[in-house]
C-alpha cells in the first residue's frame, strides 16, 4: 500500500464534503437576504399600494385633494381613470386618479384659501 495515493484521495474526498456545504451556506445566504429584502423593502411597500388604491376608490364628488404636481381642486367629476377637478371658479381640469396624493383637511384648505 503506497501513502502517496491514498493521501490525494482523501484530500480530494474532504474537499468535495467542504464543496457541498459551501453551496449550502450560500444558498441559505441568499436565501435570508431575500427575506430581509422582502420583509424591509417589498412587504411595505405593497401595503402602501394597497392603500392608496383603497383611498382612490374612496374618492368622492366634492372631495377636496391634492395632486402629486401640488394642484389643490375639489372634485367635480369622477370616471373610471379620470378624476375631473375644479381648480379655480369654472377652471376645470382633468387628471388620472394615481396622481392624487391625499384628501385636503381643513388646516392645508384655509392656507390654500389665503
Amino acid at each position: 500500500m503506497n501513502y502517496l495515493e491514498i493521501i490525494p484521495s482523501a484530500l480530494a474526498q474532504q474537499q468535495a464534503a467542504q464543496g457541498s456545504q459551501g453551496i449550502m451556506s450560500t444558498v441559505v445566504l441568499f436565501g435570508g437576504m431575500f427575506a430581509i429584502m422582502y420583509f424591509l423593502m417589498i412587504r411595505p411597500q405593497k401595503k402602501r399600494e394597497q392603500e392608496h388604491q383603497k383611498f382612490i376608490a374612496s374618492i368622492q364628488k366634492g372631495d377636496e385633494v391634492v395632486t402629486q404636481a401640488g394642484l389643490l381642486g375639489k372634485v367635480v367629476g369622477v370616471a373610471e381613470k379620470v378624476i375631473t377637478l375644479e381648480i379655480a371658479p369654472n377652471v376645470k381640469i382633468k387628471v388620472l386618479k394615481p396622481t392624487i396624493v391625499q384628501k385636503v383637511d381643513q388646516n392645508l384648505s384655509a392656507v390654500a384659501n389665503q
